[in-house]
């Protein structure tokens, strides 16, 4: 048996973890003598206290040339080109206005906020690797989908998408200084995948959109069988979501069963636990951040219409006294809401895509006034930000950012287990 403990400044952290293997361990050697270094990573949940944010920028960003990975109709006249290629510079104008206003707002409660490089090959330009060659790449505007912080740890998801293959190589030059600055940073990657015609379901998206029966779709789901094959571990970071010692991750079109099984070892090696979680009814299920999002310790909002079905989830909330609240409907109609799905008007549940900048205070879509009315009953103050020339970029507020620092440490805010889950 092997004991591990996270060392600082001559005194051991309260948390050690045995295990009967040796799979990996992080231990901080003491630097007797050196300047003492600031701490930079520190990021165990979704909501307490804010100091160190990274934040996306919308230029560069691109409609996808077409992919495995992804299907979708583009006719002439499509919303915003017709085509893919990069964005009208009108759209990332309006964009920019709103993403630089939230990082006033964040900045204003004393929180530092770093924008994201963007390399030169981001800007609609083909890339390649030994097995393919993919025409453009997505954009750098979702921080979220792409690397984990947990605790200490800096964690590179692989992704599934050709067009986000390379999109890891703009946030190394954060990550290298954060590496450099705090020497309790813990930074690994995933498994780089290859991302061959193998990792996809054939056919995927012709049998979803011409063949499947609705009620095959959503049997479909509730086994967890979407568009990538078991080839090799393939995983989105926001389909991740962190509550301390435990995390609460759904297997989707963007995370096969291995990249969830890859990443619960690596938090079992370490002492944490990892759940899956499986939600009715979405049956083409993208990040758990319209899904699941806590607001606080014993406080969390789910979707009433994508309702978790994973009974050991209800049961585990219960045995530790948290209130689970089903989100208000949407109220904002959206036109062309998302970039990947063409012409659209309708509400969308990109409403709980929230931020916390602590455990009383979450930042909101300024339009969704149902669910800010909700949250401020239920104790909260919401600050309303306008994010609607955002959206159609992929993602809203939670997605475009990163946080790293928050103040706190490691909690265990679900003590009393679920055997087995």
């Amino acid at each position: 048996m092997v004991m591990f403990g996270w060392v600082r400044n001559r005194e051991v952290l309260t948390h050690k973890f045995e295990l009967n293997s040796l799979v990996f361990g992080f231990i901080n050697i003491l630097n007797g003598g050196c300047k003492k270094m600031a701490k930079i990573v520190n990021c165990w949940n979704e909501w307490d206290p804010l100091k160190r944010v990274i934040m996306g920028r919308p230029e560069g960003t691109n409609i996808p040339a077409p992919e495995p990975a992804w299907w979708y109709h583009r006719p002439d006249g499509d919303y915003p080109l017709g085509s893919w290629g990069p964005f009208p510079q009108e759209m990332i104008d309006k964009a920019n206005e709103q993403m630089n206003y939230f990082q006033k707002q964040i900045e204003k409660r004393g929180a530092i906020v770093e924008r994201i490089n963007i390399e030169p090959f981001m800007m609609n330009k083909p890339v390649s690797t030994p097995d393919w060659t993919q025409l453009n790449c997505h954009g750098v505007n979702n921080v979220r989908d792409v690397t984990m912080i947990h605790g200490n740890m800096i964690i590179e998801a692989t992704t599934c998408r050709r067009s986000r293959w390379y999109e890891y190589l703009n946030l190394r030059p954060i990550f290298e200084r954060y590496f450099h600055e705090d020497p309790e940073c813990v930074w690994f990657a995933a498994p780089k995948p290859r991302l061959t015609d193998e990792s996809y379901v054939k056919n995927f998206y012709y049998y979803f959109e011409n063949v499947w029966s609705d009620e095959e779709k959503l049997a479909r789901t509730r086994r967890s069988e979407f568009q990538l094959t078991e080839k090799e571990p393939l995983w989105d970071a926001a389909d991740a979501m962190r509550f301390g010692k435990d995390v609460f991750h759904q297997i989707s079109c963007v995370t096969n069963k291995s990249g969830f099984d890859w990443l619960k070892r690596q938090y079992e090696a370490l002492g944490l636990r990892m759940h899956h979680v499986v939600f009715d009814n979405n049956v083409h299920p993208w990040h758990i951040d319209v899904n699941l999002v806590p607001m606080r310790a014993g406080l969390c909002m789910y979707n009433p219409d994508w309702i978790p079905i994973t009974d050991d989830m209800w049961t585990l909330f219960k045995k530790n006294d948290w209130e689970l609240v089903p989100a208000a409907k949407p109220v904002h109609v959206h036109r062309n809401r998302c970039y990947l799905t063409g012409l659209y008007e309708g509400t969308s549940w990109i409403s709980m895509n929230t931020f916390s900048i602590d455990p009383k205070t979450v930042c909101v879509e300024a339009h969704e006034t149902a669910y800010i009315e909700q949250l401020n009953k239920l104790g909260m103050e919401v600050e309303a930000i306008p994010y609607e020339h955002v959206i159609p970029f992929g993602g809203a507020l939670h997605c475009t950012t990163l946080d790293v620092y928050r103040e706190g440490g490691l909690e265990d805010y679900f003590p009393n287990q679920v055997a087995g889950y």
